[in-house]
């Protein structure tokens, strides 16, 4: 109010003085002075317009009650991946963060929680991509069960008339289960690199059955093997985000992985003869890990088209060669050799749907492919090992639960599409974000 009479009272004199001058002025110059008091009059009329807007404003934020800005359920997959992160949190805009331009604290905080995606859509990208750009470090606790159950039939024989088998007829099953504690550590770079390191913990018990104990087809025996939870093969990866999404590129990370032999490698382990049944040999131990260091490179995209998420990943798993002291099974049999096992690729695609804030879904079939693999006994030629090339196929459902802002539930159904696949393996990760 005060400076609304101070402005009335400079514009009074200054329409006051020209009026005393003009008696003194020449006539040349009495048009340009009322033009100077025409333009003092125009500035006057819209700084009282600007003046009464200003005071409408203030009353109006001063009439509202100090309620929070609502916050929308879930944000569309397409918005978060177009937003630019800050300060470690994905899916804050700098626009956002900042408030707006000439913003106040109280409208760039609404700003803020507005353009913030949903938490599960955070999480599915992480998910997809295997780039956890949640904060700068990350610890998580994972746990997975395998069940394997296989059936095998022997023929030993020869075929008569085309139609009647005349031989010995050997049906063997196996039934493997194993548990894997999975400890991972993730560093977390401006958001653009991560490092990684796993450390699993194996537990596996297997279960051998055959038929044909003693030469009775109805005798059947078997025999179950236990391994103590052990460490497994250490892991350790780089990932690089080179591309972040637009409107027509996707988000696009690649890695390269290295595993090392820390596990149990499973050559040289014997295979006992079960008493009674001659058609039936048990291994003395069970393996933890392949035995040989590995690379593996590889790519994840992913693109979002609205509440969609796609995703796919394509990967290569090269085996390098290795001498062992002892590669044969016989009992009181030591022979050294080398073992090249078959390398592999894998190819994955999926859809994922954030559900509302906290939960997400994704759906997605990949399939592994490996060589066979090749061993070499000392003093002999390389051979193919029968039966080593695989090919395990997997359908996968997924989820993804926010507990908390830092800690993330994420259960995993993998079930086995093709014979060398597991039947189902689940798992049961825990990332927690630091």
């Amino acid at each position: 109010m005060h400076r609304s009479l101070s402005l009335r009272a400079v514009v009074c004199l200054s329409t006051l003085l020209p009026a005393t001058m003009l008696y003194a002025a020449p006539d040349a110059d009495i048009e340009s002075l009322k033009q100077e008091l025409l333009e003092l009059k125009q500035r006057y009329e819209v700084q009282q317009k600007a003046l009464a807007v200003l005071e409408q404003r203030v009353r109006q934020v001063e009439d509202q009650p100090a309620t929070p800005a609502p916050k929308r359920l879930a944000k569309s997959p397409a918005d978060f991946s177009k937003s630019t992160t800050v300060a470690g949190a994905p899916g804050v805009g700098a626009a956002a963060a900042s408030g707006g331009a000439g913003g106040g604290s109280s409208y760039g905080q609404s700003l803020k929680d507005d353009s913030a995606p949903a938490q599960s859509v955070s999480n599915l990208y992480n998910e997809a991509s295997g780039f956890f750009g949640n904060g700068k470090f990350s610890f998580e606790t994972g746990i997975t069960y395998a069940r394997y159950d296989a059936r095998q039939l022997s023929l030993n024989g020869f075929l008569a008339l085309d139609s009647i088998f005349l031989g010995n007829i050997n049906l063997d099953r196996i039934k493997s289960d194993s548990w894997t504690l999975d400890l991972t550590g993730r560093y977390n770079l401006d958001n653009r690199w991560q490092f990684d390191l796993n450390v699993p913990v194996v537990y596996r018990e297997s279960t051998y059955q055959s038929g044909g104990a003693g030469g009775n087809s109805n005798a059947t025996s078997e025999g179950t093997v236990t391994r103590d939870p052990t460490i497994g093969d250490v892991n350790f990866g780089i990932a690089y985000k080179f591309l972040d999404e637009s409107a027509s590129l996707p988000d696009a990370v690649v890695s390269v992985r290295v595993k090392a032999p820390t596990g149990q490698d499973p050559y040289g382990i014997k295979l006992i003869e079960q008493p009674g049944n001659d058609n039936l040999a048990v291994p003395e131990s069970l393996p933890t890990g392949n035995g040989v260091w590995s690379v593996t490179p590889g790519i994840s995209l992913v693109k979002t088209f609205d509440p969609a998420v796609l995703f796919g990943s394509l990967s290569y798993t090269h085996n390098f060669e290795d001498s062992f002291s002892d590669i044969s099974p016989n009992v009181n049999q030591k022979i050294p050799g080398k073992i090249s096992l078959g390398d592999s690729f894998q190819l994955g695609v999926g859809v994922a749907f954030a559900l509302n804030e906290k939960m997400s879904m994704s759906f997605s079939v990949s399939d592994l492919v490996q060589r066979k693999s090749k061993v070499k006994q000392s003093g002999q030629d390389w051979q193919s090992v029968v039966s080593s090339d695989a090919n395990a196929g997997y359908f996968n459902v997924g989820m993804t639960i926010a507990a908390s802002d830092n800690l993330t539930i994420v259960p995993n159904l993998s079930i086995g599409m093709t014979d060398d696949a597991p039947d189902f393996t689940f798992s049961l990760k825990f990332p927690y974000y630091f």
